[in-house]
């Protein structure tokens, strides 16, 4: 992203995502500083700017029409964040895909969501069935017109003309993400330029982000967050990233302390399954702070996580819909049990579900986020019935906000348990249970009953995996915490809770499993694993 002679996109009279970038990188190349590191060094600023500006010269000279799809099927690395990059400023939209999809896999995929061209490094291009003294790896028959990653970042000696490249305006869309599919098939989120730039703006000033911090970047990039959080706004801000390409708990530590990061950033069982593998009394400087996403996190766990690695844990609140960060505490003032203040542009709103009112400061309701973040709607979706309406997204999640503009995620509108017409909150149960001394992890979702219609099922992961809690000690401490009907029916205890691509609780697979428990048959605690 050297700078042209030539007016470009991202002058101050039409300045958007990728003008924004190229005059980030610029600035943070006469400083020496490092944009990237990985286990095979450092990657300066200047040379991520020529390495991104060559990229986009070679998608520039495959003649692809303006604004189109390009996929990234590749391994996490300095690579794929340059093609990701590259596409953006060749005025396409990237999407980056899950790197457990080979090329043929990712066909499907990309044909019913518009992937016009896949960019695959050689494990992607290599077909499973390909004996290792077979014929050499071959594209798909069917599909996109799939090119080697490498072709691409080698690029041409032709340097980009920013005048060649057709005008894009900040409604163009840059990022294709897809959902993680918890609730039912994964849809696609196409976010625009200004989406990006307006979330990594909001990002930065939150955060406090400078050139003086450098991320360890531990979750993928097919991610919201890996790309928006842990790309994006680190690089306007002049921040270094230091990549790991596959998050293994066991190996957090060493990583601390090989790449130094002021901030780290997970979600919550990822955080919980790498304190058994911290050193105690181990240091963790430079760490300046935790931030935890994506997921629930309850009050006992909060404590066991910032008590671990002596830095505070600020937890945040967001969606792929709107972009990803939409609240986040500020690490100047965090206020626990809360997932912090909006992000500055955005808005958020409770809302009553019933009469679609706001409601007063305190009293819950939905979260309906608004501003430059939010999505048009899910693609290919042309049906009104859609999440975005009237320029809100409805989120599904329920919440409140206090007089002080602090948001608290109290539950789902569908995960709520409904015990003969009680409303039970699994998040309640939850909290509860991870309370317990005995207990590290706990999922509550609805069982099927054969008279009261559904109760709690809980499956928790003992703090000791040799000393397995007493579920009937459990019920009891529940019941205490908060009522006898919160109380779970069914409680397994279990090695792990199962976990989608993205770290988050696979609550689909437990609620399956609870109706195969529950059908049938009254309600009886049941241990196992």
């Amino acid at each position: 992203m050297s700078a042209p002679t030539t007016r470009r996109p991202g002058a101050p009279e039409d300045r958007d995502l990728v003008g924004e970038l190229t005059d980030a990188l610029e600035r943070h190349a006469r400083h020496d500083r490092v944009a990237l590191l990985d286990d095979e060094g450092p990657v300066t600023y200047r040379d991520l700017a020529r390495r991104v500006e060559r990229a986009a010269a070679g998608l520039s000279a495959l003649g692809l029409p303006p604004g189109s799809t390009v996929g990234i099927a590749a391994e996490k690395g300095v690579p794929q964040v340059v093609a990701l990059l590259a596409a953006v400023r060749a005025g396409h939209c990237g999407c980056v895909l899950d790197p457990r999809l080979s090329a043929s896999q990712a066909a499907d995929p990309a044909a019913e969501f518009g992937i016009s061209l896949l960019l695959a490094d050689p494990a992607r291009l290599r077909e499973p069935r390909t004996a290792p003294d077979g014929p050499a790896p071959t594209a798909p028959e069917a599909g996109p017109a799939v090119t080697p990653l490498e072709a691409v970042l080698d690029g041409t000696e032709d340097p980009l003309d920013p005048l060649a490249l057709p005008p894009c305006e900040p409604s163009a869309p840059a990022l294709l993400l897809f959902t993680s599919g918890s609730t039912g098939a994964p849809k696609g989120i196409r976010l625009t330029r200004g989406n990006l730039l307006a979330h990594a703006r909001g990002v930065v000033a939150h955060t406090g982000l400078t050139p003086d911090d450098r991320l360890l970047h531990l979750m993928p990039l097919h991610h919201t967050n890996g790309v928006n959080n842990q790309i994006l706004a680190p690089l306007l801000a002049g921040a270094s990233i230091a990549l790991v390409a596959r998050f293994r708990a066991a190996a957090v530590e060493d990583q601390i302390d090989h790449f130094q990061p002021t901030i780290l950033t997970g979600v919550p069982t990822m955080y919980l399954r790498m304190l058994p593998h911290l050193r105690p009394g181990s240091a963790h400087s430079p760490l300046r702070l935790l931030r935890c996403g994506s997921a629930p996190l309850t009050a006992a766990q909060h404590d066991q996580i910032e008590t671990a690695f002596g830095v505070p844990l600020i937890q945040s609140y967001g969606l792929s819909e709107a972009t990803c960060t939409t609240a986040m505490n500020p690490p100047h003032a965090p206020r626990r049990g809360t997932v912090g203040t909006v992000l500055a542009g955005q808005q958020v709103r409770i809302l009553d579900p019933s009469t679609g009112r706001d409601v007063p400061p305190g009293a819950e309701g939905e979260i309906c986020i608004g501003g430059p973040t939010v999505m048009r709607g899910y693609e290919g979706d042309t049906g009104g019935d859609g999440p975005v309406r009237d320029g809100l997204l409805h989120t599904g999640d329920l919440g409140s906000l206090d007089a002080d503009g602090y948001l608290s995620v109290t539950g789902r509108l569908k995960d709520v348990v409904i015990r003969g017409g009680e409303n039970l909150s699994p998040y309640a149960i939850e909290t509860a249970l991870t309370v317990h001394p005995q207990v590290r992890e706990a999922a509550v979702v609805g069982a099927p009953h054969h008279d009261l219609g559904e109760v709690p099922m809980a499956f928790v992961v003992p703090a000791d995996p040799r000393l397995p809690p007493d579920a009937e000690a459990l019920r009891t401490h529940v019941a205490g915490a908060l009522s006898r009907i919160h109380a779970p029916a069914r409680i397994e205890v279990v090695e792990a809770l199962p976990v989608n691509g993205v770290g988050k609780v696979d609550k689909k697979t437990l609620r399956a499993q609870a109706r195969h428990h529950g059908a049938g048959a009254p309600p009886a605690v049941r241990e196992s694993g």
